[in-house]
């Protein structure tokens, strides 16, 4: 592990305390442009995702109506039923995004296949960054307000579903997140630059509430009036390791 990552998950909480928990759920409210472009409707209403710590898995509830729950792995997604019936499934779903640009309809596979990486991507960070087939570096820092964030950029393995192979992640003096920079490589490889804000600490591991992804300028700059994705969390539980037996 390199030192820059080292000190961020230390200043989160620690590898130790991260991997006695197996699980993470969330409520949350989820907001943006993104959602228009893409003719989805979101209510407005919280929601809750539940995402796997050690293995790139999520779930959310109340997908597309009530009673229903995405099931998303990398080479699958599905709606369930209540009752975990399958109502629709789609394998190698990173396929059915192919020509499509940020106007490009969805439907709700794509919906639920976005959703369930960047809602665990977001809740995992920093800690998936010590998974294994990751390749990391320190890039110059960035400049924000007063502040200098420290800079690292990941290539992701190919075996994680993500927003774009190559990455970027930035740290505040404390070391706990500041910005991710990425391209949504499903939606036209448009670039974002994702910010992370009012962390709170949960079972000693701290998560930043406020996500606020915004379009990303050629100087690498946030557009304010283009905010495309707004998550907001409350209600975060972590389940022990052993709750993951048999899943």
């Amino acid at each position: 592990m390199i030192p820059l990552l080292a000190e961020a998950i230390e200043a989160h909480g620690g590898e130790s305390r991260w991997r006695a928990h197996g699980r993470l759920s969330a409520s949350f409210v989820i907001t943006g442009e993104l959602w228009d472009l893409k003719c989805v409707h979101q209510s407005g209403l919280p929601r809750t995702v539940h995402v796997d710590l050690h293995r790139q898995w999520a779930s959310v509830d109340d997908i597309g109506k009530p009673g229903q729950r995405s099931d998303f792995t990398p080479d699958r997604v599905a709606i369930l039923s209540g009752g975990s019936r399958t109502i629709a499934e789609r394998r190698n779903p990173r396929a059915s995004f192919d020509g499509h640009d940020m106007r490009t309809a969805w439907d709700l596979l794509h919906r639920a296949y976005f959703g369930g990486y960047a809602l665990w991507t977001c809740l995992t960070v920093p800690f998936l960054l010590t998974m294994r087939g990751f390749t990391l570096r320190e890039i110059e820092p960035w400049r924000e307000g007063a502040e200098i964030w420290r800079g690292l950029r990941a290539v992701f393995p190919e075996r994680l579903a993500s927003h774009s192979l190559e990455q970027d992640f930035y740290f505040g003096p404390d070391m706990l997140i500041r910005r991710h920079d990425y391209h949504v490589q499903i939606a036209g490889s448009f670039p974002a630059a994702q910010y992370f804000s009012e962390p709170v600490v949960i079972d000693g591991i701290t998560i930043p509430t406020r996500q606020r992804a915004y379009l990303r300028d050629r100087d690498l700059k946030p557009i304010p009036e283009d905010l495309m994705v707004g998550i907001d969390l409350s209600v975060v539980r972590f389940s022990p390791a052993e709750s993951n037996a048999g899943s």
